[in-house]
């Protein structure tokens, strides 16, 4: 059995337990198991730990994380991202007269702690039901804030109604929800358009491989080089 801790890149229309179910057909073993949830349209860094490595999930869930998303401005969502059905338009007015100023004060304003409210799309559970769940069969019940940490945003790019962010936050942060606070903070709404995990804890995205280029290092014997 392998022992340890791989670094992987999850490429979109994965989901989490797509990358675990290829990761045990690859490897041949069924003990893995990954540390926090990526959704299918996002990707970036997903950590899979492996055999005794298991023991480390908990742990390694509770690093803060950095991303780089694309808000896109006025309209919202059911599920908070371009996946899902719009549920109410912005005022076009409200967005033309944005300025870049107006942005950049909204956005950075999240900096810090906040209370957020998780998604209905999502996969915490209520009542032992996930929410994901209840929302596919159009039931929606109260979350409660949860507290949150925004340790640094940088803007990269604005060009409305997209902005470019990078983001570095705690566990437990939705981005997708900082889109629609942001969003409903400007008064226009907004949205996820995409999203890329760069980092968990000490490890980055430089150093992540995709399942195809696991596959390659298991043909060549050369799995031990990739494994923390």
């Amino acid at each position: 059995m392998i022992d340890g801790i791989l670094n992987v890149y999850k490429e979109q229309d994965y989901t989490s337990f797509d990358v675990v179910a290829k990761l045990r057909g690859i490897l041949k073993q069924k003990k893995i198991g990954h540390t926090g949830t990526l959704d299918p349209m996002a990707e970036g860094v997903l950590l899979v730990c492996l055999g005794k490595a298991t023991k480390l999930v908990d742990l390694l869930t509770e690093g803060d994380k950095c991303y780089r998303a694309t808000m896109k401005l006025g309209y919202e969502t059911d599920t908070e991202d371009v996946t899902g059905e719009t549920t109410a338009e912005g005022d076009a007015a409200v967005l033309a007269q944005l300025t870049q100023a107006d942005v950049e004060r909204a956005i950075l304003s999240f900096v810090g702690k906040y209370d957020q409210i998780p998604p209905m799309y999502s996969a915490l559970k209520v009542n032992g039901k996930k929410l994901c769940d209840l929302a596919r069969n159009g039931i929606e019940v109260e979350r409660k804030p949860r507290p949150v940490q925004i340790y640094e945003i940088e803007i990269e790019n604005i060009e409305l109604p997209r902005v470019t962010m990078r983001v570095h936050c705690s566990k437990g942060t939705y981005i997708r929800t900082l889109c629609h606070d942001i969003g409903l903070k400007l008064g226009c709404g907004g949205c996820m358009e995409s999203l890329k995990r760069t980092r968990v804890a000490d490890f980055s995205i430089e150093q992540a491989l995709t399942l195809g280029e696991i596959e390659k290092k298991r043909d060549a014997g050369e799995l031990e080089q990739i494994l923390y």
